[in-house]
């Protein structure tokens, strides 16, 4: 074991790329992490997988945390046994897959075997902590921690309460998040699509209609946000931009409410995708733009992008 780390026990149900990625969060401040996942051989490649990816963050310098490569995978260890998770585990993070079925089956389970102080956090991006915790004796011990993939290199955390989930549990989420270096944001009660998503969904539905409506194909739409609004919002949320772009938000939106608002009512309902004609000819564009076998290559790319602007961020901030 770590000397240098800390005696908590944080659980990562999943050993997958996002139960992966928050279990190099949570050891690199020398939490004893221990990995599950149904399969010895899912959890032994899982490791195997993450002890490369420190190595490989060490070697350019990305390494997050003040430990090296070595000393974080020392705090890892896996496991196929749930109880072996549970046991003594302070706070657990699940990131099994979107299926709302398989969530309240699987809660079930851990709840009659999970400690009264535990914390059960989930990353789910897609379902109110309320659907799969309602029933469980430990309910008000469960609430949604919800990542922006890839969560090593991306700090946003949407910290969502059910009705009942406790106030001193919301608190020590979000202070743990912050301890392993993420920004949370917690959210006063639950809402479908939490707040990444139901923004994200706004830009989609209306680059969608763009692209659909032939304003813009999806590379000048892309070009749209990655170069123009995407910069800004790198670094400045969108109500401090208004507040920035005019002598402060009370003066912006004297000159640009009436405006905003004559434009949005001309946006329409929220498109239907899948399946529409729009649908094929943006996955025709966006497949000639990057082919299929070259998704991984780019999310490489997208990830290098991530990772050195965090690199940028920090010091920026670290300046101010």
């Amino acid at each position: 074991m770590n000397n240098e780390g800390k005696r908590e026990k944080i659980g990562i149900i999943g050993s997958g790329l996002i139960g992966r990625s928050w279990s190099m969060l949570f050891a690199s401040v020398g939490y004893q992490v221990m990995l599950y996942d149904i399969m010895p051989e899912q959890v032994k490649s899982a490791l195997m997988n993450t002890e490369q990816e420190l190595k490989n963050l060490e070697a350019k310098g990305l390494l997050r945390g003040k430990l090296s490569a070595a000393k974080q995978f020392d705090c890892l260890t896996g496991t196929n046994d749930l109880k072996t998770l549970t046991k003594d585990a302070m706070f657990i993070q699940e990131c099994i897959p979107e299926r709302l079925d398989l969530k309240q089956s699987f809660y079930k389970q851990l709840d009659e075997i999970v400690e009264a102080h535990t914390i059960v956090s989930s990353s789910t991006s897609t379902f109110l902590p309320s659907l799969f915790a309602k029933d469980l004796k430990h309910k008000e011990n469960v609430l949604v921690s919800h990542p922006v993939n890839p969560p090593y290199y991306v700090p946003l955390v949407e910290v969502v309460p059910s009705p009942w989930t406790k106030a001193d549990v919301v608190t020590k989420t979000r202070t743990l998040m912050e301890e392993i270096g993420q920004k949370p944001v917690t959210l006063s009660r639950e809402i479908e699509g939490f707040a990444l998503n139901r923004i994200q969904y706004a830009i989609i539905n209306e680059v969608w209609r763009l692209v659909e409506a032939g304003i813009l194909n999806v590379k000048d739409i892309d070009s749209v946000m990655s170069d123009g609004l995407g910069m800004r919002y790198a670094f400045l949320g969108p109500l401090e931009t208004c507040h920035l772009n005019a002598e402060g938000i009370t003066n912006y939106l004297e000159r640009y409410s009436k405006t905003i608002h004559a434009v949005s009512e001309t946006m329409g309902p929220p498109p239907i995708m899948d399946g529409s004609a729009a649908a094929t000819e943006v996955a025709k564009q966006l497949e000639d733009l990057v082919p299929l076998d070259k998704l991984p290559e780019r999310r490489l790319y997208r990830d290098n992008c991530l990772t050195q602007l965090s690199v940028l961020k920090a010091n920026i901030n670290g300046k101010k």
